[in-house]
């Protein structure tokens, strides 16, 4: 009854999903079992990576200053402007007398001192440098100011209720800086998606300056917690211990965030147990059959037959254990054309343990342009003589 219960409840909460990223409120409720967990920061979310799935949250929606985790959204935007060929990683940053004036994290940089993007990138996300940041921050808008415009805009896109940035460093207790618990995942979820990222925030230990200046990660859970990609921690005396947490293991990645723990022993300590709860007891179930789909009859085309394809999510989380998922495909004998990529032809039923897990859209993979008169015609001709 347990599966059941979830399933249901997982069915109507992915009806319900955009297919955007977005700060949707899904019920904690919903996915069972997460009441038997203790964190003791005040404010933390468990989300699963390739769903959005929110598998625990604790006053998820509360703003709070998030000190040094504002540099998942400095990186993100980062990484955004690299797959977009906007910058590459080996383009040359020269430090204004402003980034090499940023104290707390820090990698020293000099006035005019230069340095790869790649070991911008590097120095952000291994030590939380903020003098890099800000650097970055002014070689992309040309000031700090007009970036966390873009990053107020990018937090916009992504349906971040909660959260509004006056700078890119969390490195000053801004009353009008902040964020929630729930918005920094869905910030980490859209990073992550750049997997490149993960070769800068796997770093344990590093140097850059030919050697001259030694890196060791912030994040602890880099080195000791099997399958941790990342993300990013931060501290000041307002927002106290904070982290977004990033852990993968047989494809399955998830995301932790706490924040305003009391230490770092205890923040890490609350990520650890929520990682470990999503690993011991959820996995992702395909949503897409073994077996490619069958091609689709159609009347009066250019071409006979139409590929198809299945749309909407590709995968579900689903308790630990149970079964594989039956799909039941519900197509009609052929369709008219013209047919154009992405008409939607038919539905695939996805059941696990008898119980229906998602209701996916069938459509048309590409395109089948109509017949015209005159190859009727030859058609009709050629079935007449036997050819076809």
């Amino acid at each position: 009854m347990k599966l059941v219960r979830f399933l249901s409840l997982l069915l109507c909460c992915s009806l319900l999903r955009p297919a955007a990223l977005s700060s949707e409120r899904v019920p904690t409720a919903a996915f069972g079992g997460g009441e038997a967990l203790t964190v003791s920061a005040p404010s933390a979310v468990l989300m699963e990576k390739s769903t959005g799935t929110v598998l625990y949250e604790k006053n998820a929606h509360e703003r709070r200053a998030p000190a040094s985790v504002t540099k998942v959204m400095t990186l993100l935007l980062i990484a955004e402007d690299i797959e977009s060929g906007r910058i590459a990683l080996d383009d040359t940053v020269t430090a204004s007398a402003r980034a090499a004036s940023f104290g707390g994290s820090c990698v020293y940089l000099e006035e005019g001192e230069q340095m790869s993007v790649s070991d911008m990138l590097k120095c952000i996300a291994v030590v939380s440098a903020n003098d890099c940041a800000v650097a970055m921050a002014e070689h992309l808008s040309g000031t700090e100011e007009v970036f966390v415009e873009r990053m107020n805009r990018r937090a916009e896109e992504l349906g971040l209720q909660d959260t509004h940035f006056t700078n890119c460093t969390g490195l000053f207790d801004d009353e009008e800086h902040y964020t929630s618990a729930w918005d920094i995942a869905v910030m980490s979820r859209e990073l992550i998606s750049h997997e490149f990222i993960k070769d800068y925030t796997t770093i344990w230990m590093d140097s850059i300056r030919g050697g001259e200046f030694e890196l060791s990660n912030t994040n602890k859970l880099v080195y000791w917690y099997p399958g941790c990609t990342g993300l990013k921690t931060g501290f000041t005396n307002r927002a106290m211990y904070c982290l977004s947490a990033t852990a993968e293991r047989e494809g399955v990645e998830y995301i932790a965030v706490i924040l305003h723990g009391e230490s770092i022993e205890s923040r890490n300590a609350d990520a650890r147990a929520l990682l470990n709860y999503a690993f011991a007891n959820y996995r992702l179930c395909s949503l897409r059959p073994a077996e490619a789909l069958p091609e689709l009859p159609v009347e009066l085309g250019k071409a006979e037959r139409v590929k198809l394809r299945v749309e909407g999510d590709e995968a579900a989380l689903v308790p630990q254990g149970g079964g594989e998922p039956a799909f039941q495909l519900s197509l009609p004998e052929k369709v008219t054309a013209p047919v154009r990529a992405g008409d939607e032809v038919g539905t695939l039923t996805v059941t696990l343990e008898g119980e229906t897990l998602a209701q996916l859209p069938v459509a048309a993979a590409e395109d089948v342009a109509r017949i015209g008169f005159g190859g009727v015609l030859l058609r009709l001709a050629r079935a007449l003589v036997g050819l076809g």
